[in-house]
C-alpha cells in the first residue's frame, strides 16, 4: 500500500490541547512510517518594539522556554521510534503553521483547538480554522473542550480510531475526502459511516409544504448513490454503512457524531475566504468548533502518483443532490 503521509507537521504551543493532539499525531505517524517535524510559532504581544532591551530579555527568555519545551515533546517521539525534528519561528501562528506546511511538503497537518464560539470567535477567529482554510494539505484538529468559566474540560479523547464518520454532499470536495477516509480506513482497520444531510423542508406564504415530491425523489437518489458508494467501500475490505439524516448539516452532524461515538470524522471543506466566508459559513468549521472527537478536514488530498481511486466523482448530472458544501 502506497504511503498516504511521508511528513507530518505537529503545530504545538505546549498547551493541554496540544498535548491531546501529539497522541493523533504519534497515532498517524505510525501508520505510515512518518517522519515528524514539530513547529512552535512565538507571539510577541502587539506594540512590544523587538529592538527595545527589555523586549530583548523577554524574547530571550521566550526562546530559552521554547527550546526546552520543543526539546521534551522531539524527545518523547523519537522515544516512541517515530523520526522527529523541531523548530521555532515568530510571527501570526496560523500564517507560520501554513508557510511551515507548505515549505516542509506536509502531507498533513496536526493541531490542537479550544477554539471560540459567540462574539469573540467572530472578532478574533481560530489558528485551527485559519489554517483549515489556508493549508496547503489536511489538516486533523483536536478540540479541547472549553468549560463556562473557560478552563478547558477534563475531557481525554480515545487512543485509538474505532469508527469514522464521512459526511457527504456528493460535491467533488466531499468524494475527495471520502476517498481520503477510504486511505485512513484502510490503514486503521475500521468501519466507515457515510452520512448525508438533506436540509429542512421550505414552506410557502402559506405555509404548505413545497416541491414535496421533488424533495422525496430526491431522498431516493440520495439512497442510490449512497448504496453506491457503500458498496464501492465493502469491495475494498472495509466495513460501511450509510445513514441519512435532516436539519441543519453543522447540527444534525454533532449530534450524530455523539448519538453515534464516532472516533474521527472525516470531510471535506472549500476553505472559503473573505467576504463569501463571512456570509457562506462552512459545515467543517461549525464541526471543528463543536465535534466531540477529532476532525481531519481535506481540501488538498495528496495521493499518490497513480492512485487508483474507489471512490468516482460525481456525475454531471447527479450534482442536483448536493445540497450543501462541507
Amino acid at each position: 500500500m502506497t504511503a498516504l503521509i511521508n511528513r507530518l507537521l505537529f503545530a504545538t504551543d505546549f498547551s493541554d490541547s496540544a498535548n491531546k493532539a501529539e497522541e493523533y499525531a504519534v497515532l498517524m505517524a505510525r501508520l505510515e512510517g512518518a517522519a515528524v517535524d514539530v513547529f512552535h510559532v512565538m507571539e510577541l504581544y502587539p506594540g512590544l518594539d523587538p529592538e527595545y532591551p527589555v523586549t530583548q530579555v523577554y524574547v530571550d527568555q521566550l526562546h530559552r522556554e521554547t527550546d526546552a519545551e520543543l526539546a521534551k515533546t522531539v524527545r518523547r517521539l523519537q522515544d516512541q521510534q517515530i523520526p522527529a525534528s523541531g523548530r521555532s519561528v515568530f510571527g501570526v501562528p496560523s500564517a507560520q503553521i501554513c508557510a511551515a506546511a507548505e515549505e516542509s511538503h506536509a502531507d498533513l497537518v496536526v493541531l490542537g483547538t479550544r477554539g471560540k464560539t459567540g462574539l469573540e470567535h467572530l472578532l478574533l477567529g481560530s489558528t485551527a480554522e485559519r489554517v483549515v482554510v489556508n493549508a496547503p494539505c489536511p489538516v486533523l484538529t483536536v478540540r479541547v473542550p472549553v468549560s463556562r468559566d473557560g478552563a478547558g474540560a477534563s475531557v481525554t479523547p480515545p487512543r485509538g480510531v474505532h469508527h469514522i464518520l464521512a459526511p457527504v454532499d456528493f460535491s467533488d470536495c466531499s468524494l475527495d475526502a471520502l476517498e481520503y477516509a477510504v486511505q485512513v480506513a484502510k490503514r486503521l482497520k475500521v468501519p466507515v459511516t457515510i452520512l448525508h444531510v438533506l436540509e429542512p423542508i421550505s414552506y410557502g406564504i402559506d405555509l404548505t409544504l413545497i416541491h414535496l415530491s421533488e424533495r422525496e425523489r430526491t431522498r431516493v437518489v440520495v439512497e442510490e448513490r449512497l448504496n453506491r458508494l457503500v458498496a464501492a467501500l465493502v469491495s475494498e475490505g472495509i466495513t460501511a454503512d450509510h445513514a441519512i439524516r435532516g436539519g441543519l448539516p453543522g447540527d444534525s452532524l454533532v449530534h450524530f457524531i455523539e448519538d453515534n461515538q464516532c472516533d474521527l470524522v472525516v470531510m471535506g471543506t472549500h476553505g472559503r475566504r473573505g467576504l463569501s466566508h463571512l456570509m457562506n459559513g462552512s459545515v467543517a468549521e461549525a464541526v471543528l468548533r463543536r465535534a466531540s472527537c477529532p476532525v481531519l478536514t481535506v481540501k488538498s488530498p495528496k495521493f499518490a502518483p497513480g492512485h487508483r481511486r474507489v471512490v468516482s466523482k460525481a456525475p454531471a448530472d447527479d450534482n442536483r443532490t448536493s445540497h450543501r458544501n462541507v
